[in-house]
């Protein structure tokens, strides 16, 4: 059933008031955690099978095309400096390479062989988990990639937004936000794009915190990587050390990270 591709439910839209298209765009994003909620025991299934594989050293893999593939390196590109964990833990890769990030590469996402080919860079092994992002669950290129994985014993999952889609039935764990028609017809970059979006935060956050990258509600290990997150570091040893500022800024350049000096002072 392919929703994604279904009718608006509002017509007209360039007869609109600025005012009643903010409304119904609004009104229809609030839509969204509703569908997501419905498959939080999928995700949940699939987060606890990803810890598993990332405890014994496995690496999660993101693989899509057009949005779907940018909201997938959007995330991966984020667990570095949010949960301090290497490069290559979490990556997020785009039929048509890089360029398509920006750019769309015409016709990238349909070859069904590619995706497995740009995966090889990676050396994969039994503990990586490969996820494809497909708004439509029906795109080739992604498809191609989690056939190819799955065969090979790696662990596999999907976020799609159509119920009983290809790409799910090639999954260990499908993952269905069916959050109905666009704004726009067919513009899944509005509805199904959030739905994706939170859906990976789900994921990747839920993995982090397991894997023990978050101490209380802090993010313990993030990278110091500008003067917002100094702050932000230096008042979580305040907080949690009951030092002052000086003191607290002191330990943090010593140490170069919040975990490392709280551990060391808490010896």
């Amino acid at each position: 059933m392919n929703i994604t591709e279904s009718e608006s439910t509002y017509n007209n839209l360039e007869g609109m008031s600025v005012k009643a298209l903010l409304e119904g765009i609004n009104r229809e994003d609030h839509t969204v955690p509703v569908a997501v909620s419905k498959v939080i025991p999928a995700i949940e299934q699939l987060v606890e099978n990803i810890v598993k594989r990332m405890r014994q050293g496995g690496r999660l893999f993101y693989i899509g095309a057009g949005t779907s593939g940018r909201l997938g390196i959007v995330d991966a590109s984020e667990c570095p400096p949010t949960f301090g964990v290497p490069a290559g833990m979490v990556t997020g890769i785009i039929a048509g390479g890089d360029s398509a990030i920006r750019k769309a590469v015409e016709f990238a996402e349909d070859d069904d062989e590619q995706a497995w080919k740009d995966l090889q860079v990676y050396e994969l092994d039994f503990n990586d988990t490969i996820i494809g992002i497909a708004a439509s669950g029906r795109t080739p290129y992604v498809i191609g990639g989690v056939k190819t994985a799955r065969k090979r014993g790696l662990l596999t999952g999907c976020i799609v937004c159509n119920p009983g889609s290809a790409l799910a039935k090639e999954v260990n764990h499908p993952i269905e936000v069916v959050v109905g028609p666009e704004f726009v017809t067919g513009s899944t970059r509005m509805k199904a794009g959030t739905a994706q979006k939170l859906v990976l935060n789900l994921i990747s956050t839920a993995v982090m915190i397991q894997l023990g990258r978050v101490k209380g509600n802090k993010m313990v290990d993030m990278q110091l990587s500008n003067n917002k997150l100094v702050e932000r570091g230096t008042q979580m040893l305040m907080d949690e050390l009951s030092i002052d500022k000086e003191k607290a800024l002191t330990l943090l350049k010593q140490y170069g990270s919040v975990r490392k000096a709280i551990d060391i002072m808490k010896k």
